[in-house]
C-alpha cells in the first residue's frame, strides 16, 4: 500500500510539474531536421510562425553522430532568451527526446519523428512493425548514407509535385552510419508536455510505430493525410501544432 502511495505521489509530482511547463508562453522555436534533408526542409512552416511574431530557428544537424547532432541543437537552445518548442522531425526526434531536457524547452513537438525512451535500442522497437518501403532505398557511399532518387520521390516526399520533390533531393545532406547507433540517455517527453503530429501515407517511418509513440508519451496528437514530410505538404497544420505547444497568444 505504501508504495503504491508513493507511486501515486510521484505520478501526481510529475502530472503537475508537465501541467505547469505547459502553461509557459515559450516566444521561441527551435526547428531540427532529419536524415536525408537539411534545415530548409522547414522553409514553408517558418514563415507562418514568423507571421505570428515567433522567434524560429532551424538547427543545421550535422548528421554525422548523435551526440555532434544534440550538441548542435543545444548550442541553438543556449543562445534562446526564454522558454522555447523543440520540434523534431523524422530522426531528429531523437534529438528533441535528448536535447529537450535543456532548461529553455518549454514543450516538444514531433512530427512523423522518433519517439525513443531513455536508453532504448530504437531500431528494435522499429523492427516490431512493419518494415517500410523507404529503408529499401537507402545506398551507401563509404560511410555516407542517402535516399535513391526513386525512393526519395515515393517513398519520402510521394505527396508533393514532382518538381518539388526533385527540387529537395538535390540538397539531400548525407548521414553517417555512426548516427544510426546513437541512443538517448534522456526522455524528455517523460517530464515536458509533447505533441506528435502522425503522417497517415508515411512510408518511411510506419504509422502505427508513430501512434504507438504518440500514445506512450502521452502527447497531444493530430493525424495528417501526408507522406513522411508533412512539414512541406501541410505546413499550416504542422505550424498550428507548434503554435498551441507555445501556448496562448
Amino acid at each position: 500500500m505504501q508504495t503504491a502511495l508513493i507511486a501515486g505521489a510521484v505520478a501526481a509530482s510529475a502530472n503537475a510539474f508537465a501541467q505547469t511547463v505547459a502553461k509557459t508562453k515559450a516566444r521561441n522555436i527551435v526547428l531540427v531536421h532529419g536524415l536525408f534533408a537539411d534545415g530548409s526542409s522547414w522553409s514553408e512552416v517558418i514563415p507562418l510562425l514568423q507571421a505570428h511574431g515567433l522567434n524560429v530557428t532551424a538547427v543545421q544537424n550535422p548528421l554525422t553522430t548523435l551526440p555532434d547532432a544534440v550538441a548542435a541543437a543545444r548550442r541553438v537552445l543556449d543562445r534562446q532568451d526564454g522558454p522555447t518548442v523543440l520540434a523534431g522531425h523524422s530522426f531528429s526526434g531523437m534529438i528533441v527526446t535528448e536535447a529537450g531536457m535543456h532548461p529553455h524547452v518549454s514543450a516538444l513537438v514531433y512530427v512523423a519523428a522518433r519517439a525513443p525512451d531513455a536508453g532504448e535500442d530504437y531500431g528494435a522497437l522499429a523492427k516490431t512493425f512493419p518494415t517500410p518501403p523507404a529503408s529499401a532505398g537507402i545506398v551507401f557511399d563509404g560511410d555516407e548514407g542517402r535516399l535513391t532518387e526513386a525512393a526519395f520521390l515515393r517513398d519520402f516526399a510521394g505527396d508533393l509535385p514532382q518538381a518539388r520533390a526533385r527540387a529537395l533531393f538535390a540538397v539531400q545532406w548525407p548521414f553517417h552510419r555512426e548516427l544510426l547507433a546513437g541512443r538517448t540517455t534522456n526522455a524528455a517527453w517523460r517530464s515536458k508536455p509533447s505533441y506528435y503530429a502522425v503522417s497517415t501515407e508515411d512510408r518511411t517511418i510506419d504509422p502505427n510505430l508513430q501512434r504507438f509513440m504518440a500514445k506512450r508519451m502521452n502527447a497531444k496528437t493530430i493525424e495528417l493525410k501526408s507522406s513522411h514530410v508533412s512539414l512541406i505538404s501541410h505546413p499550416r497544420a504542422v505550424a498550428d501544432l507548434i503554435r498551441e505547444a507555445a501556448g496562448p497568444a
